[in-house]
C-alpha cells in the first residue's frame, strides 16, 4: 500500500492570499507533500479541515470572515480535529504574536511572512518529526 517509505502528509492551507496557497502548494508538492485542501477564509476553511482530517494545517490569522484564532480553537475544541499540528504561517511578526501563539495558544510552529522555501520545509519537517502521523502504527502491529 505504501508508496515508497512512508505516506504522503496530507496538507490543508487556510490563506485569504490565493498567490500564497499557489506558492504553498508549488513548495510542499516539490517536496513530496500533497496539498489536499484549501480555503481563503476560516469558515470555509474549518470545513475543509473537517472534511480532509488532514495530517497538518498551514493557518494564517488574518482572514475577512473568522481569523486563524478562531479556527485554531474550533479545531481544538472538536474531539476529531484536536490533535491535528497546526503551524500559523502569518505576516503578524511582532514578539508578542509569537509568544502568544507557542505558548499561550500552543501551535505546533509559527511562521512569519516572507518566508523561504527552506524555512517552510524545515518547520514541517521539525511539527511532523514530532508527531509522525498513522505510519508508526503500521510497523508495531
Amino acid at each position: 500500500m505504501a508508496e515508497g517509505d512512508r505516506r504522503k502528509i496530507r496538507i490543508v492551507c487556510i490563506e485569504d492570499d490565493p498567490d500564497m496557497i499557489d506558492l504553498i502548494r508549488l513548495i510542499v508538492t516539490r517536496r513530496g507533500y500533497e496539498l489536499v485542501g484549501w480555503a481563503t477564509g476560516g469558515v470555509e476553511g474549518i470545513e475543509v479541515i473537517r472534511r480532509e482530517k488532514p495530517d497538518l494545517v498551514l493557518l494564517d490569522l488574518m482572514m475577512p470572515d473568522i481569523d486563524g484564532w478562531e479556527v485554531y480553537q474550533q479545531m481544538k475544541a472538536d474531539p476529531e480535529l484536536r490533535n491535528i499540528p497546526v503551524i500559523v504561517v502569518t505576516a503578524r511578526a511582532q514578539h508578542v504574536d509569537r509568544i502568544l501563539g507557542l505558548h499561550i495558544a500552543r501551535v505546533d510552529d509559527y511562521l512569519t511572512k516572507p518566508f523561504g522555501p527552506s524555512e517552510l520545509i524545515a518547520s514541517i519537517e521539525r511539527v511532523m518529526g514530532r508527531s509522525t502521523p498513522a505510519e508508526s502504527g503500521q510497523e508495531q502491529a
